[in-house]
C-alpha cells in the first residue's frame, strides 16, 4: 500500500492507524457528530470517541482495533481533543459518502506524534494522496455517568427499523420523549404530547420486534427531545438497539452498526431524564 510509505523516516509515532476504506470510520463519525469536538482515546484495544452536550447529553463510538488494516499504540493511552466537523471534512475530501469512480475506496492512514503534535492524516484515491493535519488539543476528561449494569434496571433490545418506525409515527414536535418500561403492560412504550395531541407506541415484550425483554421494574422517565435528536443519526446506521435505564432514569442507547465491511462497531450515547415521573 503507498501509504505505507508515507511517514518521514526518523518520525515516532504514539498512533498509527490505517483503513482501507475511509468511509468505514467517517459514517461512525457522523453518527456522534452533533458538536465541534470530540475527545479520541485509543488504547491498544481500538479507537473510542466522545462528543458531549451540556453534561445532559454524552455519545460515545467504539471502533475496534481489528477492524483497523493496522493498528499501533505504544503507550496505554493516547488521547487528545480534536475539531470533529474539520476531521470529517478531511475525510471526505474525495466526494465523502457518494461512492467514488468505479466503486474506488478511499484509502486512510492516521499518525499522531504526542502531545502538542497534530493529527496528521495521509488520504489516497486513484492515486492521489492529500495530507491533511489537523490541531490536536489536550483532551477534557468526559463526564462520568456512573452508568454501570449493575444498576441497570431495564432493558429490551429491538431491530432498529421498528424504533424508526415509532419515530415516524410519533409526534416529533413534542418538547419530551416519554419512555416506560415495565415487566407488565405495557411492557415498553414510547409516549409524545406535541401539537397533534398525545401519542403512544407500544411493544409486546413477545413481539418480533424485539430481540430481548429484561424489565424488573416499572419505570416511566421523559428526555428532552432535542437531546435525542442527534441520536437518530446512529439509529439510521443500525441494524439493532439496546435501551436501558437504571436506578436513576439515567438512560442508555446503544446501537450496533455493521460497516461496509459487515464488521460490528458500536455507537452509545448517555441521556440524563428530564423530568421525574411517578409511577401509576
Amino acid at each position: 500500500m503507498p501509504l505505507s510509505t508515507q511517514s518521514q523516516p526518523g518520525e515516532q509515532h504514539v498512533f498509527v492507524a490505517s483503513l482501507d476504506n475511509a468511509r468505514n470510520l467517517s459514517n461512525i463519525l457522523k453518527a456522534i457528530a452533533f458538536k465541534d469536538h470530540a475527545i479520541f482515546s485509543a488504547t491498544p484495544n481500538g479507537l473510542k470517541v466522545t462528543v458531549e452536550d451540556s453534561k445532559c447529553l454524552q455519545a460515545n463510538a467504539f471502533i475496534q482495533a481489528d477492524i483497523f488494516q493496522e493498528f499501533t499504540i505504544t503507550e496505554d493511552l493516547v488521547g487528545f481533543q480534536i475539531n470533529l466537523t474539520v476531521l470529517l471534512d478531511c475525510l471526505n475530501i474525495f466526494g465523502g459518502s457518494a461512492v467514488s469512480v468505479a466503486g474506488m475506496s478511499t484509502v486512510l492512514k492516521m499518525c499522531y506524534r504526542g502531545y502538542g503534535y497534530p493529527l496528521t492524516l495521509f488520504l489516497e484515491e486513484a492515486g492521489v494522496v492529500t495530507v491533511c493535519k489537523i490541531n490536536t488539543q489536550e483532551p477534557e476528561e468526559p463526564i462520568d455517568f456512573d452508568f454501570c449494569s449493575t444498576n441497570v434496571t431495564n432493558k429490551v433490545i429491538l431491530l432498529s427499523e421498528s424504533l424508526k418506525e415509532a419515530f415516524s409515527e410519533l409526534d416529533m414536535t413534542s418538547e419530551v420523549l416519554q419512555i416506560t418500561m415495565s415487566p407488565s403492560q405495557p411492557y415498553f412504550r414510547l409516549s409524545t404530547f406535541g401539537n397533534s395531541g398525545n401519542a403512544h407506541y407500544d411493544y409486546p415484550k413477545d413481539s418480533d420486534m424485539m430481540d430481548l425483554f429484561q424489565c424488573t421494574k416499572t419505570q416511566t422517565n421523559r428526555y428532552k427531545m432535542s437531546l435525542l435528536k442527534p441520536s437518530t443519526k446512529a439509529l439510521a446506521l443500525s441494524c439493532k438497539v439496546s435501551v436501558r435505564t437504571d436506578t436513576r432514569g439515567f438512560l442508555s442507547l446503544q446501537y450496533l452498526i455493521r460497516n461496509d465491511d459487515g464488521q460490528i462497531c458500536f455507537v452509545e450515547y448517555y441521556c440524563c431524564p428530564d423530568i421525574e415521573v411517578d409511577d401509576e
